[in-house]
């Protein structure tokens, strides 16, 4: 259906029911891979499923669980992730810091909280997201990190505070930037946080968001401006995948998915 309707990539979650990486069937993946390569369709990966790990918290554990054994299941999935997207040929494999233990937030406007605890929890970000950039780099893969609202890192600028910590040590990591997310945090306009993280953009988000609340709208349901966000990804020669990311809007996802190409269209954009 997307293929018809003229969508050149799909971003995946692999969850309950579909690619479930701890219960993948027998050639699964190399069957999706040569169904998605007969419509065209190139492939990404997210990681975002939200109860796979542990089904009574949302997201979690994270990669700033307090202890390296809370860690771990998180870190498995990762790699399991990152094994699924090269078995698929996607590139990218889309994740996030999650959220911290106490809800510290690492890149805040106004910065709070007790510093020392803060480089702790920087500390412990970093450590976990070199080996698994390694990891991706190993599968020929990258690692697209995304500021999330309400997890530690919510901005670019917790990005650009997280590559300045693995330094050139992790070529494969790279930004994952969702531009709704924008809109909640306030790094404003749009158009100049895309130009400014042109040197680091390897996947995009896109979705409408309305009074600052972090809740994916289809467009034209918010204050996104999307012609100037298209034409600021056009400006800096983005080739990687745009992904509208609508997850609220499943129950409709044909009619949707129809809605949003038009958007796209309207505003010159051929390929999402």
């Amino acid at each position: 259906m997307l293929a018809d309707l003229g969508y050149q990539g799909v971003a995946i979650t692999p969850d309950v029911g579909q690619l479930d990486p701890y219960r993948l069937q027998p050639r699964e993946a190399e069957s999706l891979r040569r169904r998605a390569d007969d419509l065209g369709l190139a492939l990404a990966l997210e990681t975002g499923s939200r109860f796979l790990i542990d089904p009574r918290v949302k997201h979690g554990p994270s990669l700033l669980a307090e202890d390296a054994d809370s860690r771990e299941p998180r870190r498995d999935f990762l790699r399991r992730c990152i094994d699924l997207a090269a078995e698929l040929g996607a590139e990218v494999v889309s994740t996030w810091s999650g959220a911290a233990p106490s809800g510290e937030v690492g890149d805040a406007r106004e910065p709070s909280g007790d510093p020392a605890r803060l480089e702790q929890l920087w500390t412990r970000l970093t450590d976990e997201v070199l080996p698994l950039a390694d990891y991706a780099a190993s599968r020929g893969r990258r690692l697209g990190f995304e500021p999330e609202p309400g997890m530690f890192v919510e901005r670019p600028t917790g990005f650009a505070e997280l590559r300045r910590r693995v330094g050139s040590d992790a070529p494969a990591l790279g930004l994952t930037l969702d531009v709704g997310h924008l809109l909640c945090t306030g790094d404003l306009p749009v158009g100049a946080a895309v130009r400014q993280a042109a040197p680091e953009l390897i996947h995009v988000h896109l979705a409408d968001i309305a009074g600052a609340l972090h809740e994916h709208l289809p467009f034209g349901a918010g204050e996104l401006d999307l012609a100037e966000t298209l034409s600021a990804l056009k400006v800096i020669g983005y080739s990687g995948m745009a992904a509208v990311e609508l997850s609220r809007d499943s129950h409709r996802g044909a009619t949707c998915a129809a809605e949003t190409l038009a958007h796209l269209r309207h505003h010159g954009l051929t390929r999402a």
